[in-house]
């Protein structure tokens, strides 16, 4: 591992634990809540404790002066809701661009399992290729997702996590099994870091108990988007999945930290 790649990933990460909060949405579902003023939304999360933010290149200017000296994740492809295939990513980035916008990491996500998983491929092995040569930590979004594909089941998502290992990514996102029993399998499955995807917004103490069940497995942090700035307190409730990422902390202790009712 090169200095600047240690450097890089230590921008993005408090003593090796992540907390990251996606916000690309704009591009899939448009300035929703929490992304038209997402300058309060970066400085909200930011104070409350996630290490970094992430968004694609356009947005750059409007994250630096708000992110609180955290980190920045550049995202490199993307698809819309409005579009015909929501899993048909295309790239909309490059390597040098992020270095430009200075980025502390570049992601790309990968739906395994889907008709465009092929293309998908060799978008991450150029992505990664690239990146190190610059000494830009990369973080593959690698989900299990596609027809007949169970998004949730613990085989399918250490697969994608190896996948991304296989292909020299430094960071594994995918999505949680439902318990940490289950979800086990797949940070042991990879020696680089897994970090749990929020998925669908639920009630504070659920996405909570997932980010604890997903610790507790043996997961690196978390990368967690709409349930983080969707919520009336984006600040709050990143100061709950901190407090567990970071502290340690149970989901009763994280919710009385951060104050959240429910």
């Amino acid at each position: 591992m090169t200095p600047g790649l240690t450097a890089r990933l230590e921008r993005i990460s408090t003593d090796g634990k992540m907390v990251n909060i996606p916000m690309d949405h704009g591009i899939t579902i448009g300035a929703t809540k929490g992304l038209k003023d997402i300058e309060s939304t970066i400085n909200a999360v930011t104070r409350g404790g996630a290490d970094s933010v992430l968004t694609q290149k356009g947005l750059a200017n409007r994250v630096h002066p708000n992110k609180n000296g955290r980190g920045y994740v550049i995202h490199l492809n993307a698809s819309t809701t409005m579009g015909p295939d929501a899993n048909d990513k295309r790239i909309t980035g490059t390597v040098k661009e992020a270095v430009r916008a200075g980025a502390d990491a570049v992601s790309i996500h990968l739906n395994i399992g889907s008709n465009h998983e092929p293309r998908q491929l060799e978008q991450l092995a150029s992505v990664t290729e690239v990146a190190h040569e610059y000494g830009m930590p990369v973080l593959a979004m690698t989900y299990a997702r596609g027809p007949d594909v169970d998004e949730h089941d613990a085989e399918n998502l250490a697969h994608a996590v190896r996948i991304a290992e296989e292909m020299d990514a430094d960071i594994a996102k995918t999505a949680y099994s439902g318990n940490a029993e289950t979800y086990k399998l797949v940070p042991d499955t990879v020696d680089i870091p897994v970090i749990m995807a929020g998925g669908d917004p639920q009630t504070d103490r659920q996405m909570l108990q997932n980010v604890r069940g997903a610790m507790d497995a043996g997961a690196a942090g978390v990368s967690m988007g709409r349930s983080v700035f969707q919520h009336d307190d984006p600040e709050a409730m990143a100061r709950g999945v901190s407090t567990i990422v970071h502290n340690d902390k149970s989901v009763p202790e994280a919710m009385d930290i951060a104050e959240l009712a429910e």
